[in-house]
């Protein structure tokens, strides 16, 4: 059963473009909006596992989207598609648990590789993002001052998408001590608990590591 998703976005064009691609690769597509009102409809209606939004969109945008599904604990996965590299817009993408963040000139080519991330509880962000913030911001984030060798070591490795089963074959030490570090790398970080924040900050931070 392929992944159930809702599309959103207010330039019609992009929208049927998104919507016929993902069909023909054969998601389920539950319906599509042009507004974010009618999105978030959409999602408390049928709360899709995945659901693709424009960043700015009348009456609601997607950031807007994304922090109430957080606040009601609806299941859906929010991915954003946008334009803009505007740096503050990640860190609200970050801080409202958003899985996955595209530029959209790269929407068709990289949907399908962000879906296939989110499907397996994992973020997925444009390299292009992530070029363009090093690029932007040469400066690494002073956190990473605070983190200890190894715990740096940890977030390289969870950068890379990989578990804390497989950190601990790496590292040669127990899964319980990465668990213990990640938490610990939480709070240096002044993160919150939810088991992908982390993933997301270091996927965000990738250049800097």
């Amino acid at each position: 059963m392929h992944t159930s998703i809702v599309i959103a976005d207010d330039h019609p064009l992009m929208l049927r473009g998104l919507t016929d691609f993902l069909t023909s690769k054969g998601y389920n597509i539950l319906g599509s909006a042009e507004d974010g009102k009618s999105a978030y409809n959409l999602i408390v209606k049928h709360k899709p596992k995945i659901a693709i939004l424009d960043i700015r969109m009348p009456f609601k945008t997607g950031l807007e989207i994304a922090e109430e599904v957080q606040k009601n604990k609806l299941p859906t996965k929010v991915i954003l598609i946008t334009f803009d590299k505007e740096e503050d817009l990640y860190d609200q993408a970050l801080e409202y648990g958003v899985y996955g963040y595209i530029l959209k000139e790269f929407a068709i080519e990289e949907i399908e590789n962000c879906i296939s991330h989110v499907e397996n509880n994992k973020p997925y962000f444009s390299e292009e993002i992530a070029h363009y913030l090093k690029h932007n911001s040469n400066k690494r984030p002073k956190e990473l001052q605070l983190l200890t060798k190894s715990e740096l070591k940890i977030v390289k490795l969870i950068s890379e998408n990989k578990t804390s089963q497989e950190i601990a074959e790496d590292l040669s030490i127990s899964p319980r001590t990465v668990d213990k570090h990640r938490s610990n790398i939480v709070s240096k970080l002044g993160l919150d608990n939810k088991p992908t924040s982390l993933s997301i900050w270091a996927n965000l931070n990738k250049p800097f590591l």
